[in-house]
């Protein structure tokens, strides 16, 4: 697939973008770069080859999930207008 120059200026008038002439015109030639090469990349053979979440074998360290600050909320609902039940209560906003 190749991209002319009618082509970015459509895509250019549809992004609502004001490109020159030599822009459009750079802009073709690195949009048909990358088209040409996601073109290659979808020529290769990959039947049988599993998918991966990432290129690396990567392990995410992870901590333990414990409260670290104190229990604050009577406090902070203190100052508040009203609340019920430990929740904030609220204006009506949508009828």
């Amino acid at each position: 697939m190749s991209l002319t120059l009618d082509d970015v200026r459509r895509i250019a008038r549809l992004a609502r973008l004001e490109i020159s002439a030599a822009e459009a015109d750079k802009t073709r030639d690195q949009l048909n770069g990358i088209l040409s090469f996601i073109e290659q990349l979808q020529s290769v053979d990959t039947t049988g080859i599993e998918p991966m979440a990432h290129a690396v074998d990567v392990v995410q360290r992870l901590r333990p999930d414990v409260a670290t600050e104190p229990d604050r909320r009577e406090t902070f609902q203190a100052v508040a207008p009203e609340t019920e039940a430990g929740l904030y209560l609220v204006p009506r906003v949508v009828e």
